[in-house]
């Protein structure tokens, strides 16, 4: 399966929303190709080089397709997209096109079956709860109450501060009760850390 790459300094998660404003002629042409095939393109993390401009130098080998759910002109001119997380998927190769976009040959991942949240699990459900009612998260439709330790992990993945190689770490595991103790030790660290 080829899919167009976005890179960027932040890791998209399965059933998150994103915002990116688009104004590069190479992301441009690449949204209006999706939405005239309902087609999807990848999110993966930058390890090194920028957003904007040459392709970026190094990205992850593991990134989350993107289901574009809506799309207007901002009032600054630039076209704004919002974006679900889809399937998670792993680079196999890449390619650089003319126009700077990057495609890759991509491999899609097992998603594991939908578990209900278990006891030792309401603290991070209960944090998810708190996260919702930020103006931001609230914004994006986020946060609030999940069905599914999947949703869960993921949700606290992507709100929660944690740098992007822990995020691609998360992202990696396939396990949602692996992805939950990690929060919870990645969180325990923040916490140490504010204490400190």
């Amino acid at each position: 399966m080829q899919l167009p790459l976005f890179p960027l300094k932040t890791v998209l998660f399965p059933g998150c929303i994103l915002d990116l404003q688009l104004f590069e002629a190479r992301y441009l042409d690449m949204l209006g190709r999706c939405l005239k095939q309902g087609s999807s393109f990848g999110v993966v993390g930058i390890l090194e080089g920028d957003e904007v401009g040459e392709a970026a130098e190094r990205f992850a080998a593991i990134g989350c397709e993107a289901l574009i759910r809506d799309w207007q002109q901002r009032p600054n001119g630039l076209l704004g997209i919002r974006v679900e997380g889809g399937r998670r998927f792993r680079i196999g190769s890449a390619i650089v096109q003319r126009d700077q976009l990057t495609v890759a040959e991509v491999d899609w991942l097992d998603e594991s079956a939908a578990l209900p949240l278990l006891a030792e699990q309401a603290d991070l459900a209960a944090l998810l709860a708190a996260l919702a009612e930020h103006p931001m998260v609230a914004e994006l439709g986020m946060g609030g109450v999940v069905a599914s330790q999947q949703a869960l992990a993921n949700q606290l993945a992507y709100l929660l501060p944690f740098p992007l190689t822990q995020k691609l770490e998360l992202l990696q595991l396939d396990e949602p009760q692996q992805q939950l103790v990690l929060i919870q030790r990645l969180l325990d660290q923040l916490q140490g850390q504010m204490h400190a």
